[in-house]
Protein backbone atom coordinates (compact mmCIF):
# COMPACT_ATOMS: atom_id res chain seq x y z
CA UNK A 1 0.00 0.00 0.00
CA UNK A 2 2.80 2.76 0.85
CA UNK A 3 4.51 1.62 -2.45
CA UNK A 4 1.14 2.04 -4.45
CA UNK A 5 0.69 5.77 -2.72
CA UNK A 6 3.87 6.82 -3.22
CA UNK A 7 4.14 5.98 -6.82
CA UNK A 8 0.62 8.09 -7.25
CA UNK A 9 2.27 10.80 -5.28
CA UNK A 10 5.32 10.71 -7.87
CA UNK A 11 3.01 10.14 -11.04
CA UNK A 12 0.93 13.35 -9.21
CA UNK A 13 4.47 15.14 -9.49
CA UNK A 14 5.11 14.81 -12.49
CA UNK A 15 1.66 15.24 -14.08
CA UNK A 16 2.38 19.12 -12.21
CA UNK A 17 5.83 19.31 -13.36
CA UNK A 18 4.55 18.36 -17.24
CA UNK A 19 2.09 21.06 -17.59
CA UNK A 20 4.13 23.87 -16.08
CA UNK A 21 5.32 26.20 -18.99
CA UNK A 22 9.05 25.98 -20.26
CA UNK A 23 10.66 28.95 -19.53
CA UNK A 24 10.97 29.68 -23.39
CA UNK A 25 7.11 28.80 -23.72
CA UNK A 26 6.47 31.61 -21.27
CA UNK A 27 8.95 34.03 -22.83
CA UNK A 28 6.85 33.20 -25.98
CA UNK A 29 3.49 34.03 -24.01
CA UNK A 30 4.98 37.28 -22.99
CA UNK A 31 6.11 38.01 -26.33
CA UNK A 32 2.45 37.45 -28.09
CA UNK A 33 0.70 39.47 -25.61
CA UNK A 34 2.92 42.59 -25.81
CA UNK A 35 2.77 42.07 -29.38
CA UNK A 36 -1.12 41.72 -29.42
CA UNK A 37 -1.71 45.01 -26.56
CA UNK A 38 0.81 46.86 -29.17
CA UNK A 39 -1.46 45.90 -32.28
CA UNK A 40 -4.58 47.31 -30.49
CA UNK A 41 -2.99 50.17 -29.72
CA UNK A 42 -1.79 50.66 -33.00
CA UNK A 43 -4.37 49.85 -35.41
CA UNK A 44 -7.02 53.17 -34.41
CA UNK A 45 -3.94 55.24 -35.17
CA UNK A 46 -2.89 53.50 -38.64
CA UNK A 47 -7.27 53.06 -39.88
CA UNK A 48 -7.17 57.04 -39.75
CA UNK A 49 -3.98 58.00 -41.02
CA UNK A 50 -4.57 55.35 -44.18
CA UNK A 51 -8.06 57.00 -44.72
CA UNK A 52 -6.74 60.77 -44.28
CA UNK A 53 -4.11 59.63 -46.99
CA UNK A 54 -7.03 58.04 -49.25
CA UNK A 55 -8.97 61.12 -48.95
CA UNK A 56 -6.31 63.38 -49.40
CA UNK A 57 -4.77 61.78 -52.62
CA UNK A 58 -8.38 61.33 -53.96
CA UNK A 59 -8.94 65.18 -53.60
CA UNK A 60 -5.91 66.32 -54.84
CA UNK A 61 -6.03 63.71 -58.10
CA UNK A 62 -9.41 65.96 -58.70
CA UNK A 63 -8.36 69.84 -58.10
CA UNK A 64 -3.81 69.65 -58.67
CA UNK A 65 -4.69 68.58 -61.88
CA UNK A 66 -6.75 72.01 -62.98
CA UNK A 67 -4.10 73.98 -60.74
CA UNK A 68 -1.88 72.57 -62.94
CA UNK A 69 -3.18 73.51 -66.57
CA UNK A 70 -4.05 76.57 -65.47
CA UNK A 71 -1.47 78.48 -63.25
CA UNK A 72 1.41 75.87 -64.05
CA UNK A 73 3.42 74.11 -61.90
CA UNK A 74 5.20 76.52 -60.07
CA UNK A 75 1.97 77.75 -58.33
CA UNK A 76 1.89 78.08 -54.93
CA UNK A 77 -1.21 76.45 -54.69
CA UNK A 78 0.03 73.65 -56.14
CA UNK A 79 1.00 71.47 -53.16
CA UNK A 80 0.22 68.37 -51.84
CA UNK A 81 -3.10 68.41 -49.66
CA UNK A 82 -4.35 71.25 -51.23
CA UNK A 83 -7.41 69.32 -52.47
CA UNK A 84 -8.44 68.75 -48.87
CA UNK A 85 -8.12 72.55 -47.99
CA UNK A 86 -9.68 73.78 -50.97
CA UNK A 87 -12.46 71.36 -50.04
CA UNK A 88 -13.03 72.24 -46.45
CA UNK A 89 -13.16 75.97 -47.89
CA UNK A 90 -15.77 75.17 -50.22
CA UNK A 91 -18.39 73.21 -47.73
CA UNK A 92 -17.71 76.02 -45.14
CA UNK A 93 -18.65 78.86 -47.63
CA UNK A 94 -22.16 76.26 -48.97
CA UNK A 95 -22.64 75.75 -45.07
CA UNK A 96 -22.71 79.49 -44.55
CA UNK A 97 -24.86 80.06 -47.67
CA UNK A 98 -27.63 77.44 -46.68
CA UNK A 99 -27.93 78.59 -43.37
CA UNK A 100 -28.85 82.01 -44.70
CA UNK A 101 -32.66 82.47 -45.69
CA UNK A 102 -31.75 82.80 -49.51
CA UNK A 103 -29.72 79.57 -49.66
CA UNK A 104 -32.56 77.81 -48.15
CA UNK A 105 -34.42 78.88 -50.35
CA UNK A 106 -32.20 77.86 -53.64
CA UNK A 107 -31.72 74.66 -51.83
CA UNK A 108 -35.36 74.22 -51.57
CA UNK A 109 -35.99 75.03 -55.34
CA UNK A 110 -33.16 72.78 -56.07
CA UNK A 111 -34.62 69.78 -54.28
CA UNK A 112 -38.53 71.03 -56.23
CA UNK A 113 -36.22 70.30 -59.94
CA UNK A 114 -34.57 67.41 -58.88
CA UNK A 115 -38.03 65.39 -57.83
CA UNK A 116 -39.26 65.84 -61.08
CA UNK A 117 -37.04 64.40 -62.68
CA UNK A 118 -37.59 59.93 -63.13
CA UNK A 119 -34.56 58.78 -62.29
CA UNK A 120 -32.58 61.55 -60.76
CA UNK A 121 -35.18 61.98 -58.06
CA UNK A 122 -34.41 58.50 -56.98
CA UNK A 123 -30.80 58.95 -56.08
CA UNK A 124 -31.52 62.44 -54.89
CA UNK A 125 -34.19 61.01 -52.88
CA UNK A 126 -31.91 58.13 -51.11
CA UNK A 127 -29.01 60.80 -50.96
CA UNK A 128 -31.26 63.31 -49.32
CA UNK A 129 -32.43 60.88 -46.89
CA UNK A 130 -28.46 59.43 -45.84
CA UNK A 131 -27.78 62.99 -45.59
CA UNK A 132 -30.74 63.69 -43.09
CA UNK A 133 -30.24 61.07 -40.88
CA UNK A 134 -26.51 61.52 -40.59
CA UNK A 135 -27.37 64.91 -39.41
CA UNK A 136 -29.72 64.28 -36.91
CA UNK A 137 -28.16 62.88 -33.69
CA UNK A 138 -28.12 59.38 -32.82
CA UNK A 139 -30.58 60.05 -29.44
CA UNK A 140 -33.30 60.79 -32.18
CA UNK A 141 -32.73 57.71 -33.69
CA UNK A 142 -32.20 55.24 -31.25
CA UNK A 143 -34.11 55.60 -27.94
CA UNK A 144 -32.68 53.21 -25.79
CA UNK A 145 -30.47 50.04 -25.88
CA UNK A 146 -32.25 46.21 -24.77
CA UNK A 147 -31.67 42.60 -24.98
CA UNK A 148 -33.65 40.12 -26.93
CA UNK A 149 -33.96 36.61 -27.17
CA UNK A 150 -32.44 35.87 -30.40
CA UNK A 151 -31.61 33.96 -32.63
CA UNK A 152 -32.83 31.02 -29.79
CA UNK A 153 -33.99 30.44 -26.96
CA UNK A 154 -31.74 30.97 -23.91
CA UNK A 155 -29.16 33.55 -25.77
CA UNK A 156 -29.36 37.16 -25.58
CA UNK A 157 -28.32 39.90 -28.43
CA UNK A 158 -28.35 43.02 -28.09
CA UNK A 159 -30.23 45.68 -29.93
CA UNK A 160 -31.41 49.33 -30.36
CA UNK A 161 -34.99 50.55 -30.20
CA UNK A 162 -35.76 52.58 -33.16
CA UNK A 163 -39.54 52.99 -33.55
CA UNK A 164 -42.75 51.81 -32.07
CA UNK A 165 -45.74 50.03 -34.21
CA UNK A 166 -49.20 48.32 -33.62
CA UNK A 167 -49.84 45.44 -35.07
CA UNK A 168 -53.15 44.04 -36.58
CA UNK A 169 -53.77 42.08 -33.43
CA UNK A 170 -53.68 45.51 -31.48
CA UNK A 171 -50.59 44.18 -29.72
CA UNK A 172 -48.27 47.15 -29.60
CA UNK A 173 -44.45 45.98 -31.36
CA UNK A 174 -41.00 47.50 -30.39
CA UNK A 175 -38.68 47.56 -33.28
CA UNK A 176 -35.08 46.27 -32.68
CA UNK A 177 -32.25 47.02 -34.91
CA UNK A 178 -29.70 44.02 -34.00
CA UNK A 179 -26.47 45.34 -35.37
CA UNK A 180 -23.52 42.77 -36.90
CA UNK A 181 -20.03 42.62 -35.08
CA UNK A 182 -17.65 44.58 -35.99
CA UNK A 183 -19.82 46.31 -38.88
CA UNK A 184 -23.13 48.01 -37.01
CA UNK A 185 -24.00 49.31 -40.12
CA UNK A 186 -25.63 46.24 -40.86
CA UNK A 187 -27.49 43.63 -38.93
CA UNK A 188 -31.20 42.37 -38.50
CA UNK A 189 -34.68 44.04 -37.38
CA UNK A 190 -37.10 42.07 -35.35
CA UNK A 191 -40.52 43.40 -34.05
CA UNK A 192 -40.73 42.19 -30.71
CA UNK A 193 -43.86 42.49 -28.03
CA UNK A 194 -42.89 45.37 -25.30
CA UNK A 195 -43.15 42.53 -23.06
CA UNK A 196 -40.46 40.06 -24.48
CA UNK A 197 -37.96 43.15 -24.15
CA UNK A 198 -35.04 43.38 -21.93
CA UNK A 199 -34.10 46.73 -20.58
CA UNK A 200 -30.52 47.29 -19.99
CA UNK A 201 -29.32 50.72 -18.69
CA UNK A 202 -26.27 50.86 -21.51
CA UNK A 203 -25.55 53.84 -23.08
CA UNK A 204 -25.39 53.95 -26.73
CA UNK A 205 -22.17 54.57 -26.68
CA UNK A 206 -21.42 51.91 -24.60
CA UNK A 207 -23.11 49.95 -26.69
CA UNK A 208 -21.19 50.92 -29.93
CA UNK A 209 -17.98 50.31 -28.14
CA UNK A 210 -19.08 47.09 -27.43
CA UNK A 211 -20.07 46.12 -30.97
CA UNK A 212 -17.08 47.51 -32.68
CA UNK A 213 -14.64 45.75 -30.12
CA UNK A 214 -16.86 42.83 -30.36
CA UNK A 215 -17.48 42.09 -27.06
CA UNK A 216 -13.75 43.21 -25.86
CA UNK A 217 -14.72 46.32 -24.32
CA UNK A 218 -17.32 45.57 -22.17
CA UNK A 219 -19.57 48.79 -20.94
CA UNK A 220 -19.16 49.53 -16.88
CA UNK A 221 -22.76 48.41 -16.59
CA UNK A 222 -21.74 45.34 -17.16
CA UNK A 223 -23.87 43.30 -14.39
CA UNK A 224 -27.03 44.56 -16.30
CA UNK A 225 -25.78 42.06 -18.81
CA UNK A 226 -25.42 39.54 -15.93
CA UNK A 227 -28.68 40.15 -14.69
CA UNK A 228 -30.56 39.55 -18.00
CA UNK A 229 -30.36 35.64 -17.84
CA UNK A 230 -31.69 36.05 -13.62
CA UNK A 231 -34.56 37.99 -14.82
CA UNK A 232 -35.57 35.33 -17.48
CA UNK A 233 -34.92 32.28 -15.28
CA UNK A 234 -37.22 34.00 -12.36
CA UNK A 235 -40.29 34.03 -15.67
CA UNK A 236 -39.79 30.73 -16.11
CA UNK A 237 -42.35 27.73 -14.94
Amino acid sequence: MERTEDHQSIDAGGVQEADRPSPIERVESHVWRRMLAGFLVLVPLLVTFVVLRLLIDFTDDLVRPTIIGRLGEDSPLNFYGVGILLSVIVLYVVGVLVASRAGRVVFEWQHAVLSKVPIVRTISGVARQATDALSTPSEHHVSRVVFIEWPRRGSRALGFVTGHLRGSDGEDRVAVYIPTVPNPTSGNLAFVPEAEIIESDISVEDAMKLVFSGGIVLPDTSPAVLAVGETDDSQDP
